[in-house]
């Protein structure tokens, strides 16, 4: 474990964002590191699919970079149509 410094503003925001979700300050931080660090490795994925691969993730006992990038989506994301 260590100590990572942010930002007034940041900190500011993840308690906002954190008792808006009911997740300690620390829980949103991580939440939003995982979240980021899924989304750079897979950028074709959606956020829906992001919190499938955590749920996934935490079942197969955590969330580790190595496993992350092998990680495989349930199935693949159609091409984009212009539907939203």
């Amino acid at each position: 474990m260590g100590i990572v410094k942010i930002s007034d503003l940041m900190h500011e925001n993840l308690r906002v964002a954190g008792n808006a979700l009911s997740r300690s300050i620390n829980a949103q931080a991580e939440h939003w590191m995982r979240v980021g660090m899924l989304t750079e490795m897979h950028p074709e994925l959606d956020y829906r699919e992001i919190c499938q691969l955590l749920i996934q993730a935490d079942l197969a006992g955590g969330l580790d970079i190595a496993a992350a990038v092998t990680i495989q989506p349930g199935k693949p994301r159609a091409s984009s149509s212009g539907k939203h």
